[in-house]
């Protein structure tokens, strides 16, 4: 049952006025169109610029602080809500405790000593620094998130393109129309986050146990059971004298299914099951638009690794033009005519003939 206090928020909160892309101040220029774009101009209710015509997500995105809102506010109300701390004076909102990672190495050079600092704007939570740089070694240059690079700005785009603010939040909706379709909306959100959305999480292969007992502890602190008694909701941590490892010798991708390297970093997805799956760090994709995985948010569905956009689409159908998924009652664009059985869009299909957009 949805609260009354979520529906009256989001009546309070809604806004059609569309706003520009970037930080505060700052002229949203276009990646693709570069100079002969004058800076984003949203459309009335198209996520694309009036000035290029491109796509909102090929301008320059925002700022850190809107990106940790944006997470916050994903992952807030889930089981995944450790990884956002509550907004001081926010009422009730939460921002994305995003990892950073600061990597110091001296410069040998002359008789001073000089240092090469890399920072890089989000890392996995919960490692050391070394198995951190292990996993980030495996992954392409170009999606390494090393502040001011190419790869920093692709997990921007990535963050805007996999996990639109539209779908998990009614103000964000251009074309919600009554309370029924914001209910419809809230009621969709609420679900997907206690039943599909996921964190995935970096070790070793074999260190599944670990994952498995600490989510089992954090789970019975947030519960409000005391340690040792995670039976009582129905938790049995390792007690098996394994100390954190499951006692396998072969470990296989379950993206490639090629053997894994036993000192390699893999991610776990607690949702496919820590016993059952691992992927290299470069498997671990939607397996629809086979993007890597943002930040390692991953929706599991049907066995499989999705991206929130293609989950969300997977189960109403998304308008073609102004982007945003359909409602439960009814569809959340303006209908050019009321469609007939014959003419219904299946889930996961696009909506461009259906609407006005």
């Amino acid at each position: 049952m949805l609260d009354s206090l979520d529906m009256d928020t989001a009546m309070d909160k809604m806004s059609l006025e569309p706003r520009a892309v970037g930080a505060a101040g700052d002229v949203a220029r276009c990646l693709i169109c570069k100079e002969r774009c004058s800076g984003f101009q949203p459309h009335i209710w198209r996520k694309a610029c009036m000035t290029c015509g491109c796509s909102s997500v090929d301008h320059t995105p925002g700022s850190d602080v809107e990106d940790d809102q944006r997470m916050g506010r994903l992952l807030a109300d889930s089981p995944y809500s450790h990884l956002t701390a509550k907004v001081k004076g926010g009422g009730g909102l939460r921002m994305y405790k995003r990892n950073r990672m600061i990597v110091t190495n001296p410069v040998v050079s002359g008789k001073d000593p000089t240092f090469n600092t890399i920072t890089y704007d989000w890392a996995p939570a919960g490692l050391n620094q070394k198995l951190a740089m292990q996993y980030m070694e495996l992954l392409p240059e170009s999606l390494r998130p090393v502040s001011g690079s190419v790869g920093s700005l692709e997990r921007r785009k990535q963050l805007l393109h996999q996990l639109p603010s539209y779908d998990q939040d009614p103000m964000k909706c251009q074309s919600l129309a009554s309370e029924e379709e914001i209910t419809a909306m809230l009621l969709f959100v609420k679900q997907y986050k206690q039943e599909v959305l996921g964190v995935g999480e970096v070790a070793l292969p074999g260190e599944s146990a670990a994952l498995k007992e600490a989510g089992m502890l954090r789970t019975a602190k947030e519960s409000g059971q005391p340690q040792g008694h995670t039976s009582a909701i129905g938790l049995t941590p390792a007690a098996d004298g394994s100390n954190g490892t499951d006692g396998m010798t072969q470990y296989r991708c379950s993206g490639c299914n090629e053997e894994v390297a036993k000192e390699s970093p893999v991610v776990y997805a607690e949702r496919a099951g820590y016993d059952c799956a691992l992927w290299h760090p470069t498997c671990f994709r939607c397996s629809e638009c086979n993007q890597s995985l943002v930040d390692l948010v991953y929706f599991w569905s049907c066995q499989k690794l999705l991206c929130g956009r293609h989950y969300c689409q997977s189960v109403w159908p998304r308008c073609s033009g102004c982007d945003e998924v359909r409602g439960v009652l009814q569809m959340f664009c303006r209908p050019i005519s009321r469609p007939t059985s014959a003419s219904q869009p299946p889930p996961g299909s696009d909506l461009a003939l259906s609407c006005l957009c």
